[in-house]
C-alpha cells in the first residue's frame, strides 16, 4: 500500500517563474531550482556552496518530445555552474535553460557520496529513456560502505519523487516497466482499423497510457502536420515504430503516451478520439465508458460508506 508524502515548496522571490526550493518530510535532502536567467541570484544561495549533484536541463534540438540533460556533481556547485554558464567555445554549455541542485540540509554528503549519486542518476536517466543525455559514460563509483550504500539508495528514491513535482520527469520510472498495483492496471484495451488490417493493444499504468510491444500502426501520418504528427515522426526516427512491412509498422517496444488520444492518433496515423476508439477487451465498452464507470463506482462506495458512519 502506498502512502501520501508531504512536500514543502517555497517560492524564494514570490514568483512561480523564479527560484524554488523543495523539501520532503523526514528527508535530509534539499532541492533548489530556477531558470538560467536567475543564475546570478541562484549562485549566491548558501546551498550552492555545499557538496551536491545538479541537473542542467534544456530543449533537445534533435528531439522535440524530450529534454536534453546534463548531470553533474561538485563540492562547490556555484563554481561549476559559473563554468557551465560560459559560452560553448570557452568550455561552457549553451543548451540549458533550467538548473536543479540537490544538496543535504545536514551537509553530510561527501565527495564520495555525490560521485556515487552522479553515476547512479546517469544510469537511471539512460534507462528511463525520457531525455537525451549530454554526459558521456558515467564512472562506476560503487566503493562505499554498506551503510552508506543503503543511505544513498534512499536518497535517490527521494530525488526521483521530488523532481517530477518540480517539472523534471527524466528520472521517473517508465510506466512500461511499472508492475500493476491495482486491478484497473490489468485491464487490456484494444484498437482495430479493419480497413487497414491494423490492431493494437494497450494498458493504463500509473496514470500513463502504454501501447504494448508488437502493436500495429499505419505506415505513415496521413493528416495535416501537428503535435501528434510530430510525435509519430519522432517515434519512427527513434525506432519505436519499426520499418514499414506489409502496409503497417510495428511497435518495437512498449511505449508510454500521455493520453489515450495521443496513442490512438499514432496508431491511426491521424487525429483520433482515443476515449471512444480504444475498447476494453472482451466487452462492449470503450475507454471513456470504462473510466466513467470506475469514477461512478468509487463515488457510490464513498456515499455508502458515509451512510454507515
Amino acid at each position: 500500500m502506498s502512502h501520501g508524502r508531504g512536500i514543502r515548496l517555497f517560492l524564494v522571490d514570490g514568483s512561480p517563474n523564479g527560484l524554488l526550493t523543495a523539501e520532503i518530510m523526514n528527508w535530509t535532502g534539499h532541492a533548489l531550482t530556477g531558470p538560467r536567467t536567475k543564475l546570478t541570484e541562484l549562485v549566491q544561495r548558501p546551498e550552492c556552496g555545499r557538496t551536491g549533484v545538479y541537473f542542467l536541463v534544456g530543449p533537445d534540438p534533435d528531439n522535440t518530445m524530450r529534454p536534453l540533460v546534463y548531470i553533474g556533481e561538485s563540492d562547490d556547485v556555484a563554481k561549476r555552474l559559473k563554468q557551465h554558464n560560459r559560452p560553448e567555445n570557452q568550455g561552457g554549455k549553451d543548451f540549458w535553460e533550467r538548473v536543479c541542485l540537490i544538496t543535504s540540509k545536514d551537509q553530510n554528503l561527501t565527495k564520495s557520496h555525490v560521485k556515487y549519486l552522479e553515476s547512479q542518476l546517469i544510469a537511471i536517466a539512460k534507462q528511463s529513456g525520457r531525455c537525451g543525455l549530454v554526459n558521456g559514460t558515467a564512472h562506476d563509483y560503487s566503493v562505499l560502505p554498506e551503510s552508506d550504500l543503503a543511505d544513498m539508495a534512499f536518497f535517490i528514491e527521494q530525488v526521483r519523487i521530488i523532481l517530477p513535482v518540480l517539472g523534471f520527469d527524466f528520472l521517473r520510472e517508465s510506466a512500461a516497466t511499472h508492475s500493476a498495483s491495482t486491478p484497473d492496471e490489468n485491464t487490456l484495451f484494444e484498437m482495430e482499423l479493419p480497413k487497414y488490417g491494423v490492431k493494437a493493444q494497450a494498458r493504463e499504468i500509473d496514470g500513463s497510457f502504454v501501447v504494448l510491444n508488437g502493436s500495429e500502426a499505419r505506415p505513415k501520418w496521413t493528416a495535416k502536420a501537428n503535435g501528434y504528427g510530430n510525435l509519430y515522426d519522432q517515434l519512427v526516427k527513434d525506432g519505436v515504430l519499426g520499418e514499414e512491412t506489409n502496409g503497417k509498422r510495428l511497435f518495437a517496444q512498449d511505449y508510454e503516451f500521455n493520453s489515450p488520444s495521443a496513442a490512438a492518433a499514432v496508431v491511426a496515423g491521424r487525429n483520433t478520439n482515443g476515449r471512444t476508439k480504444w475498447q476494453v477487451k472482451g466487452r462492449q465498452e470503450n475507454y471513456g465508458e470504462w473510466q466513467s464507470a470506475i469514477v461512478e463506482a468509487q463515488s457510490s462506495a464513498e456515499t455508502h460508506g458515509d451512510q454507515f458512519q
